[in-house]
């Protein structure tokens, strides 16, 4: 069978869904409620030096109010917070609570398990092949952390 261009953009996307919805339920059975992909990749964004609402935004690639919507759910369920910044007495900056950590922990840990269990779907070669051609033709780096934005973004 022969599918097109379109079909295999939406496998991807499909399988990449598949993966964070599970991944999300199991944050949930495990007592984190409410997870949504956006807020790992604020976290990560924030761990590696986005301090500011400004920054994540620019990382995430949306708005500023986007982002400070997103911090303000980070800081109530206590997934960040903020403190002075050593360099600036007048500015706060953000960093992940061990909280946090726990949270995108958990979630790297059911991401293993998911792995296992497409392993065991659909054999461990198989699923090494498809792991292998994938990195082949996505490169180096396949994770962005603008893709909230991407996925979202209107470039008229």
């Amino acid at each position: 069978m022969t599918r097109s261009g379109a079909d295999l953009a939406l496998l991807l996307l499909g399988g990449y869904r598949r993966l964070v919805d599970s991944a999300v339920q199991e944050l949930a059975a495990r007592g984190f409620e409410d997870v949504r992909p956006s807020h790992d990749f604020a976290m990560r964004a924030i761990d590696s030096g986005a301090g500011s609402a400004s920054e994540l935004g620019r990382r995430m690639s949306v708005t500023k109010q986007a982002a400070a919507r997103t911090i303000s759910v980070l800081l109530e369920r206590g997934w960040i917070a903020r403190e002075d910044d050593p360099d600036d007495g007048r500015r706060k900056r953000l960093r992940v609570t061990p909280l946090g950590r726990e949270v995108m922990s958990t979630g790297e840990t059911i991401f293993d398990e998911l792995r296992q269990a497409w392993e065991r779907e659909i054999g461990r070669q198989e699923l090494a092949t498809l792991e292998e051609q994938l990195s082949r033709l996505v490169g180096d780096a396949p994770i962005r952390l603008d893709a909230p934005g991407w996925v979202s973004r209107d470039d008229d």
